[in-house]
């Protein structure tokens, strides 16, 4: 069964889930009424299911590579890319100042979760470049903006982002590339950089990298860190690509999963670049690129969730095993079954999460101050449970194929390989969860409180239609309540140790809270999968919070000696 965009459950989502109605109310989106937002929904998913899905399997099977200094991509892949051009769909997001379709957040995300599940490789390559349109957006000087923004938005142009280093992942703050200013307003950027996707193809005119670096008398760990762009070709006088720049790719990762994505290592040898923002200012704006890129991080796993479990439940109508009634399929053994309700019944919570998350950034970008502040709550969990939930329902669908699941013509094993490395980039899943318990709770809380307060509320209200799915959410809110009230009472350094855990329990609450909206929006198989949830899944929350009750103790007495054995 190919993949099919789940346009119809978007639709859903955002009228009867999450309220996207708030957002059209602004005055930034106020055309964006059910007939405008059916039409951008229907015209992604078309693009998605005609012309990237197809692509998936051959990006797997014939993986990028490098020849002689340049990358050639996988069959098709230019034209699959040509077509998310030619939509607009690498500037939806951008301004319109430069050609972008000002969408809204909410509606970006539906559009990334389509193409990240029709074909993630690919998708990944429009996912960075709307990173950088958002930083150079937020952080870039006017006419920097202007020579690149349009060919960016366009398409025509593509943008990477240059992190990591060998000795600088997670630790940015110990990159050593350096830049050199050259008197006349550029700068010589000199270093190597890993894992840079999409560093290179052969089917736009030019590649944009941001690439942090360090000035001269730059101070040392992350306040000595500047941001600079460092195009491939250097625009000639009519802003068209000109000169090689001194930059090339080294090598090209060898993956476990996305093949069709060049995941480079970069050298860059006395390149020349322009600084973007202040100086010394690179963190700012880099986080201005990853925030954005791990909201797209989730739902893009989310997308990849949603073309397993089709994939799963398209093999279990067809197959048949043992001896049951009804179809005489393997639907029909309660253990499949199973799996399969946890598959759907999961990525519907993790989709609504991030539905929520990018509904709360548009409100936070029209100043409301409380829905900013649930975005920055939002983020890491949407990043971490949307890709744990990629990953994890991946993996299920391997088992509903059974033994075909782990033989490769079936494409089953390729949902988990290009899944698996969403939960690493972007922010591993447990710095996500070290954000989340950290950073997010210097207000004391008051976030997360509030989301909490909304939760039971929306308990209370489905109390008289749908007691039986209110009473446990409304309890569950509170054991949610009860465990900020001592996560915050704790030092930081105390909390890192139940980060995930708490991370996970406030995430199951969540998914049972969409869920209840769904029933109370929806009959029948809303309800039913509503109560799947509630019922089955609800429960584990329990025990990611117990894990939290249970301290940094248990797990910091063990020393390297005590795992060696």
């Amino acid at each position: 069964m190919p993949y099919q965009a789940p346009v119809d459950d978007f639709r859903f989502i955002l009228e009867h889930v999450i309220g996207f109605s708030d957002v059209a109310a602004t005055g930034r989106h106020a055309e964006m009424t059910p007939d405008v937002t059916d039409a951008i929904l229907n015209e992604a998913g078309r693009m998605c299911d005609e012309i990237l899905a197809p692509l998936n399997r051959a990006g797997d099977l014939e993986p990028a590579r490098l020849e002689n200094g340049v990358v050639r991509t996988s069959p098709g892949y230019a034209e699959g890319y040509r077509a998310i051009a030619e939509g607009g769909w690498v500037g939806m997001a951008a301004g319109e100042a430069y050609g972008g379709m000002g969408l809204p957040m909410a509606l970006v995300t539906c559009v990334n979760e389509m193409m990240g599940g029709a074909c993630l490789a690919l998708q990944l390559n429009p996912l960075m470049t709307q990173a950088e349109i958002e930083a150079l957006e937020s952080h870039a000087g006017p006419d920097l903006q202007a020579l690149y923004l349009p060919k960016l938005i366009s398409g025509e142009w593509c943008g990477t982002m240059n992190l990591t280093e060998p000795q600088a992942g997670s630790d940015v703050g110990a990159l050593r590339s350096k830049a050199e200013p050259n008197g006349d307003g550029t700068y010589r950027i000199t270093g190597q950089k890993i894992y840079i996707t999409w560093a290179d193809n052969d089917f736009s005119d030019n590649i944009v990298h941001m690439v942090l670096a360090r000035l001269p008398d730059a101070a040392e760990g992350t306040k000595g860190i500047s941001l600079f762009l460092v195009p491939k070709f250097l625009p000639d006088a009519d802003g068209r690509p000109g000169e090689a720049n001194s930059l090339r790719v080294v090598s090209l990762e060898h993956k476990l999963g996305i093949h069709g994505s060049p995941t480079a290592v970069m050298e860059y040898d006395g390149a020349t670049g322009w600084l973007v923002g202040e100086a010394h200012g690179g963190m700012a704006a880099m986080f201005t690129m990853m925030n954005t890129a791990r909201l797209g991080v989730g739902s893009q796993a989310v997308g990849v969730a949603e073309a397993a479990t089709q994939a799963a439940l398209a093999y279990a109508q067809e197959r048949r095993q043992g001896k049951v009634g009804g179809t005489g399929t393997i639907i029909e053994h309660a253990d499949v079954r199973a799996m399969l309700a946890r598959m759907r019944a999961e990525t519907f919570a993790a989709r609504a999460i991030t539905l929520a998350c990018a509904k709360a950034i548009d409100l936070g970008r029209e100043g409301d101050a409380a829905a900013k502040a649930r975005a920055a709550l939002l983020t890491p969990i949407a990043k971490a449970f949307g890709t744990e939930t990629g990953i994890n329902v991946a993996d299920l669908g391997i088992q509903v194929h059974g033994g075909m699941g782990f033989i490769e013509e079936t494409g089953a094993a390729q949902f988990l390989r290009d899944a698996r490395i969403t939960a690493i980039y972007e922010g591993t899943n447990g710095i996500q969860a070290m954000d989340l318990v950290g950073r997010k709770m210097m207000d004391g809380g008051e976030a997360a409180f509030a989301l909490i307060d909304e939760v039971q509320t929306g308990a209370e209200a489905a109390r008289d239609t749908l007691p039986d799915l209110a009473e446990p959410v409304w309890q569950a809110a509170e054991a949610m309540r009860e465990a900020t009230e001592r996560l915050v009472g704790r030092p930081p350094a105390e909390r890192f140790a139940g980060a995930m855990p708490y991370l996970r329990g406030f995430a199951r609450l969540l998914g049972a809270h969409y869920h209840l909206r769904a029933a109370q929006a929806g009959e029948g198989r809303r309800r039913r999968l509503a109560s799947f949830y509630v019922e089955r899944m609800l429960p584990e929350q329990a025990a990611h919070l117990a894990a939290l009750r249970a301290g940094p103790d248990c797990v910091m007495a063990l020393d390297a000696e005590d795992l060696v054995a």
